[in-house]
C-alpha cells in the first residue's frame, strides 16, 4: 500500500478514543487504510450477508467475540450495532479499540455521533490527492490528464482505464448507494440529475434552476442533492461574507470531490478533449478545491472553505478562513500568467482590510494552469504541481 496522509490523521485519533470512525466515498482505500494501519486486528466486512446478519441479530455476542478490538468495515449496514458498542466502550474505554469505516456520510456521522459523542474520534479519507497521486508508477503527469482521470486508487493502482473503471462505478454507486439513502422511483431521472450537477461544478447553486432542468421539483432536487453529498459526490462551498454591510452574493457554489468522476459524466474521455472542453475552467477550480479539500481532510482540519462575490463583480474562486487566518485564492486554468490575473485578489485585500483583526493575517494566493511558481507582491503563485505541497 502506497503511504496515505490520512493515515498520521487516523493513528493520533486511534490514541485519545476508544472508537475511530473513517467515512468517505466507495473505494477511496478507506478498508486499506485501517486494514493497513491496524493490521493487528480482526476484521469484519458489513458487506458479507453472514457477518451482518450475526452482527444484526445477535450484537452481544459479535461484540463479546471481538473485546480486544477490531476493524468494522461498511458498518453503516448495521447502525443497531452501535448502541450495544456504546455500552461495549463504556465497560472498556482503552483508545482505538475499534475502528469502523463507512460510506454513508450524513446517516452514519449522525448515527456515530449521537451514539457514541464523547467516544469516537471521526476522519475522512478522500481519493488520492496529488501529492499521493505521485507516488504511483503509473500516475499521469500532465495536468489534463491528471484531472480527467482522477484519484480513486484503484484505476491507478491496477492500471485499469479510468474511463471504464467510472462507468462501472457510477452504475453501482445509482443501483446501491442511491437505493439506501433515498427511494428514488426514476433511476434514469437520478443519472441524469447527477449529469448535470456535472455541468454546474464551480458554479453557483440554484436549485429551483437545476430541478427545473432534470425535470424535477425544487424539493426533489434538494433531496437528490443531499443523496450525492452524503455520498461524497460532491460538496457545497457557501459564500464568504465579513462585512455584513456589504451587498454579497450569497449562493454557494457545487464542487465534485473527483474530477475523473465529473469527466466522465460530462462525457469527456481523454486529456484532449479536456484541454478544449469549454468546462476547462470549471473543472480546473474543481480539482483545486478538491485538492484543498483533501489537504485539510485528510490533515483532521475543518474544511473552512468558502467562495466570494460581491454584486459590484469583484469575487474569488475560494476563501479559507480558520479563524487564525484568511486565504484569498483565485484559480486560472491558463499557462501563462496575466497581470490582471491579480485584480480581484487586490480588490479583495482592500475590501477585507478593515474589518480584519490586525493579529489575522490575509494570504493572497494565484493558482494557475503552467508549471513554474512565483513569489509576487500581489501573492503566492502555484503551478499547479505546486497545490499538493502548498500549507493550506
Amino acid at each position: 500500500m502506497q503511504p496515505r496522509i490520512a493515515a498520521s490523521h487516523v493513528t493520533a485519533l486511534a490514541r485519545d478514543f476508544p472508537v475511530v470512525a473513517v467515512l468517505g466515498p466507495r473505494q477511496s482505500g478507506k478498508t486499506t487504510l485501517c486494514r493497513a494501519v491496524f493490521g493487528d486486528r480482526p476484521y469484519f466486512n458489513f458487506e458479507e450477508p453472514d457477518v451482518r446478519q450475526f452482527a444484526a441479530t445477535d450484537p452481544r455476542a459479535f461484540l463479546q467475540a471481538i473485546t480486544s478490538g477490531a476493524v468494522l468495515d461498511e458498518v453503516h449496514n448495521t447502525p443497531q450495532l452501535l448502541s450495544y458498542l456504546q455500552a461495549e466502550v463504556d465497560r472498556n474505554p482503552a483508545p482505538g479499540r475499534f475502528i469502523l469505516t463507512g460510506s454513508q456520510q450524513h446517516g452514519l456521522h449522525g448515527q456515530v455521533a449521537q451514539t457514541l459523542a464523547g467516544r469516537v474520534g471521526i476522519a475522512t479519507l478522500l481519493p488520492l490527492s496529488q501529492s499521493e497521486l505521485a507516488l504511483f508508477p503509473n500516475a499521469p503527469n500532465q495536468l489534463w490528464a491528471t484531472v480527467v482521470q482522477g484519484g480513486y486508487p484503484r484505476i491507478v493502482d491496477r492500471g485499469i482505464d479510468a474511463d471504464r473503471w467510472l462507468a462501472s462505478y457510477v452504475a453501482t454507486y445509482v443501483q446501491r448507494d442511491v437505493r439506501q439513502l433515498v427511494r428514488v422511483i426514476d433511476l434514469q431521472a437520478f443519472t441524469t440529475f447527477v449529469r448535470l450537477c456535472a455541468g454546474r461544478t464551480a458554479q453557483e447553486l440554484n436549485l429551483v434552476d437545476l430541478g427545473a432542468d432534470a425535470g424535477v421539483t425544487h424539493n426533489t432536487a434538494r433531496a437528490w442533492l443531499s443523496v450525492l453529498e452524503a455520498s461524497f459526490v460532491c460538496f457545497r462551498v457557501p459564500a464568504w461574507h465579513l462585512d455584513h454591510r456589504r451587498q454579497i452574493i450569497k449562493a454557494p457554489k457545487l464542487h465534485f470531490f473527483d474530477t475523473g468522476l465529473a469527466c466522465h459524466l460530462l462525457g469527456i474521455r481523454s486529456a484532449e478533449q479536456l484541454q478544449h472542453h469549454p468546462l476547462r475552467g470549471p473543472l480546473f477550480e474543481t480539482w483545486v478545491a478538491a485538492e484543498v479539500a483533501k489537504a485539510r481532510l485528510h490533515a483532521g482540519r475543518s474544511l473552512d472553505l468558502y467562495h466570494y462575490r460581491e454584486s459590484r463583480g469583484v469575487e474569488l474562486d475560494l476563501v479559507i478562513d480558520d479563524g487564525a487566518r484568511l486565504t484569498a485564492i483565485e484559480v486560472k486554468s491558463g499557462m501563462t500568467l496575466a497581470a490582471d490575473w491579480f485584480e480581484h485578489l487586490t480588490a479583495f485585500a482592500d475590501a477585507s482590510k478593515r474589518p480584519l483583526p490586525a493579529d489575522r493575517p490575509l494570504r493572497r494566493v494565484l493558482v494557475f494552469g503552467g508549471e513554474a511558481g512565483q513569489q509576487r507582491t500581489g501573492g503566492d503563485v502555484l503551478g499547479w504541481r505546486q497545490v499538493a505541497h502548498y500549507d493550506w
